[in-house]
């Protein structure tokens, strides 16, 4: 019998055992990292925390900006789209009440026959009461011509104003989608903020600054903004240049602790374009509802030359805004962690004031 012999092991060959090798280093790699510990994603300090929420604010805030135009010019498209079909309802029914008058005269005329005018004249007893009937006759039928007229310039002009209408309304569906769109983007970023801020402890909060995430006034804003409205706000208002700088610094005041809410315009919650509109609305002037529009608003003037009641505005993008009132100090909204309050207006990238006039 032949011996059974058992079957010799190959060795790998050099590129299959560099392959190998390769394969394990890369799984080892992939499972603790090449120092030898696991991978994670690093922890990120209070500090870039709140950088990260910052940014992620002033990207919230520039949306909400853009929501807000978007917002004032849906709500123009809508009141001129009921303006357009209540103008149409009030001709409809003019045109019905020349219809109605239209088919009188036609009736009218099939009950007299439609007799010819000379024959009628021939069979009259009375020629010269004919002719003044006649007269008249003809006279109705000018009345007729006119009435027809006015009834084919009623209907184009209800065509117009549908066409109108129509417009309108294609331009307000494409703003209530741009709100869509401008609101997803504004949930998105608070929600990564939340998130973000959820990770710190509530000592690392008041460290970074942040008063929660609710938007609510702190009890200590809450109960500062009595003792601070008074005095701070007379000081600001006799330095303001005109009246209406000085009623909206003092409502400005007034405000103080209220929450940010985005797309508010008060008067118990605001964002910052519509804190602005507001104090101002109090004074009697009206302002655009849009940081882009109001730096417009008025009379550009210098840093250097602020007086109470100017509008700051920070950002390259001109997105957020708010309202000298002396002392290098501003009263502005300034995100969803933080009610109305005042602060320095160095602490934000300035862009430019604008004085209300």
């Amino acid at each position: 019998m032949a011996a059974h012999r058992k079957p010799r092991q190959r060795s790998l060959s050099g590129n299959t055992a560099r392959t190998a090798a390769t394969i394990a280093l890369a799984g080892a790699a992939t499972a603790t990292g090449f120092d030898g510990t696991s991978h994670a994603e690093p922890q990120l300090t209070p500090t870039q925390v709140k950088a990260k929420v910052d940014k992620l604010y002033q990207e919230a805030e520039v949306a909400t900006e853009k929501y807000d135009g978007a917002k004032e010019k849906a709500d123009a498209a809508e009141k001129q789209l009921n303006t357009l079909r209540d103008e149409a309802a009030r001709k409809t029914e003019k045109l019905n009440s020349a219809r109605d008058s239209l088919g009188y005269v036609a009736a009218a005329q099939y009950r007299s026959g439609g007799m010819d005018p000379a024959v009628q004249l021939m069979l009259s007893s009375n020629p010269e009461r004919y002719l003044d009937g006649a007269e008249f006759a003809d006279r109705v039928g000018h009345r007729q011509t006119a009435a027809v007229a006015l009834v084919r310039q009623q209907l184009r002009e209800i065509e117009q104003l549908r066409g109108a209408a129509h417009i309108e309304l294609t331009s307000l569906k494409s703003r209530q989608a741009e709100l869509g769109r401008q609101k997803k983007t504004i949930n998105g970023k608070l929600d990564q903020a939340r998130r973000l801020l959820s990770g710190l402890t509530p000592q690392e909060r008041v460290q970074v600054g942040e008063v929660g995430g609710t938007g609510r006034a702190s009890r200590s804003t809450t109960a500062a903004r009595g003792a601070l409205a008074a005095p701070g706000s007379s000081a600001a208002a006799s330095d303001a240049p005109n009246s209406r700088a000085a009623a909206a610094v003092s409502y400005a005041y007034q405000k103080l602790g209220s929450p940010y809410v985005w797309g508010a315009t008060g008067p118990n919650a605001f964002d910052c374009s519509g804190l602005i509109q507001a104090a101002y609305s109090s004074a009697g002037v009206s302002l655009p509802r849009t940081t882009y529009a109001q730096i417009n608003a008025g009379q550009r003037v210098s840093r250097s030359e602020l007086r109470p009641g100017d509008l700051v505005f920070f950002y390259s993008g001109i997105s957020h805004v708010g309202i000298y009132v002396g002392d290098g100090q501003m009263i502005h909204a300034p995100n969803p962690t933080a009610p109305v309050r005042l602060a320095p207006i160095d602490q934000m990238p300035f862009a430019g004031a604008t004085r209300v006039v």
